[in-house]
């Protein structure tokens, strides 16, 4: 597999968007498409930020040693939403946690209706 079917197929197992992922590396979306086509390559100072971003080794990324791990994209992604709340502010993080609360609670109510609701 060429690089950039590689770096796509990693970026999608690990939940990334290439917008989020653009971000966590310090490049633009555009970028990322353009790596992720069949005969682009990055300049290699790059390569150290993509796989500390994609939680893999420089060889690995490169595809000259066998991955050991892939994160899972549900976790990692809401862990990283996660990070990026805990650096708000206090009153920001507290509106945020009123919100998710609601939701949550909204949601037990519906599965609760619905559990009633005979089939």
């Amino acid at each position: 597999m060429n690089f950039g079917p590689r770096l796509a197929a990693l970026r999608k197992a690990t939940g990334y968007t290439q917008v989020e992922f653009a971000e966590e590396v310090g490049i633009s979306q555009r970028v990322v498409a353009y790596y992720e086509a069949p005969t682009a390559h990055p300049p290699a100072n790059l390569l150290p930020d993509m796989a500390r971003a994609l939680g893999i080794s420089v060889d690995e990324l490169l595809g000259t040693a066998p991955i050991k791990r892939a994160k899972r994209s549900t976790s990692s992604r809401l862990q990283r939403r996660i990070q990026e709340i805990e650096k708000l502010d206090a009153r920001a993080r507290r509106q945020i946690m009123q919100f998710l609360d609601t939701f949550i609670e909204r949601e037990k109510f519906k599965q609760k209706a619905q559990a009633k609701q005979p089939a």
